[in-house]
């Protein structure tokens, strides 16, 4: 099914040079799957950041043209929850949890050693894009702390040594 290409999205798809076409109508397909209803923002923001990887600014841009929602509202959005993310992300991503719990079961230990074996801090993303780290404030399973979510799957106990074994195991 084709989506006819309207002057405003003509306007922004040629302002999206690094979005291909087929990206652009899927996204569009999936905002009009919602009527551009304003409510299904987050959806609408999980589609595209599952097609591209993350959510550039040229694609939120789009995504505010065509839902007819200021950019700043969009960015609000973005910016406050933990799984959308404004810069690419790593192909594995590692989420150690920092509550209570896992913190005092050695949650630090943990992310201090993911910082020397893969030199990047918590938030960022090794220069291959393999790997991203991050930290979260509780992920719910404090029975199982310290816990790190890997590719979104939970492990439980975890130590650095078991954290670097499950990484490996990845390539």
């Amino acid at each position: 099914m084709s989506i006819p290409v309207q002057a405003s999205q003509a306007v922004a798809t040629s302002s999206m040079g690094a979005i291909s076409p087929e990206v652009l109508e899927e996204i569009e397909r999936v905002m009009a799957a919602y009527h551009y209803r304003p409510d299904a923002l987050i959806q609408v923001l999980h589609r595209t950041q599952s097609l591209l990887g993350y959510l550039p600014k040229e694609a939120l841009a789009y995504i505010g043209e065509r839902m007819k929602l200021p950019l700043s509202h969009i960015y609000g959005v973005v910016t406050f929850y933990h799984f959308f993310s404004t810069v690419p992300k790593g192909r594995h991503e590692c989420v150690v949890c920092m509550g209570t719990a896992c913190y005092v079961k050695g949650a630090e230990r943990i992310v201090d050693r993911l910082e020397q074996h893969l030199g990047i801090k918590p938030g960022q993303t090794t220069p291959d894009l393999r790997y991203t780290v991050q930290v979260a404030r509780c992920i719910g399973a404090c029975s199982l702390a310290p816990a790190v979510i890997i590719d979104g799957k939970v492990h439980s106990q975890m130590t650095p040594a078991a954290v670097l074994r499950e990484l490996r195991r990845l390539k």
